[in-house]
């Protein structure tokens, strides 16, 4: 037995007559289907052909939403890449205008500094003029109860009245002595 004879007696091949007619008839069906219009079924030209344009047709169909979608990504891509750039930009502006108001706030604070020393040398300048003005105020009362403590001794001592010259030249003397801190005093006390 040969091969071909072991496969013709299991029946996968069998070689008959409808095997012959099958194979034929299915020619003839694929024939009419590339020859024949089908305008009852609803198809204007032979099956094959309009198949075959329905195939076409939406592979043009596909192609064009294809290319939708690549022109769709591009703009996108486009308008990732304009908003990335308009942040960027955003970003230095945000730092620049962070960067001028630390700027601004320093500088305020570098007014508001000056502004305050100047205030305090002005305040202190004043006070210092007032306790000049209140030291010569008190130093011409201490002068004129000192004055009028002489006058008064004096008078009692010598039991007369000065005239206004002698009287101003004792009271200068006397001032003087007490600002001087009186030698006599000082040497007779020690």
């Amino acid at each position: 037995m040969t091969h071909s004879s072991v496969y013709l007696e299991s029946g996968v091949l069998t070689f008959n007559g409808t095997f012959i007619v099958e194979t034929v008839g299915f020619l003839l069906m694929l024939l009419f289907l590339a020859r024949v219009p089908l305008p009852f079924l609803g198809i204007p030209k032979p099956v094959f052909p309009w198949i075959i344009d329905i195939a076409e047709a939406r592979q043009r169909q596909i192609t064009a939403k294809l290319q939708e979608a690549e022109q769709a990504r591009a703009e996108a891509e486009a308008r990732l890449k304009e908003a990335d750039s308009k942040l960027v930009e955003a970003r230095k502006t945000a730092d620049a205008v962070i960067e001028g108001a630390n700027r601004s706030g320093e500088q305020l604070r570098a007014d508001l500094r000056q502004k305050a020393d100047l205030e305090y040398q002005r305040i202190v300048d004043s006070a210092s003029r007032d306790i000049e003005v209140e030291r010569e105020r008190a130093l011409q009362g201490a002068r004129d109860q000192v004055a009028g403590l002489v006058v008064a001794a004096t008078e009692k001592v010598i039991r007369e009245t000065l005239d206004e010259p002698k009287h101003r030249r004792l009271i200068d003397r006397a001032i003087e002595e007490v600002a001087r801190g009186d030698d006599r005093r000082g040497r007779s006390g020690s």
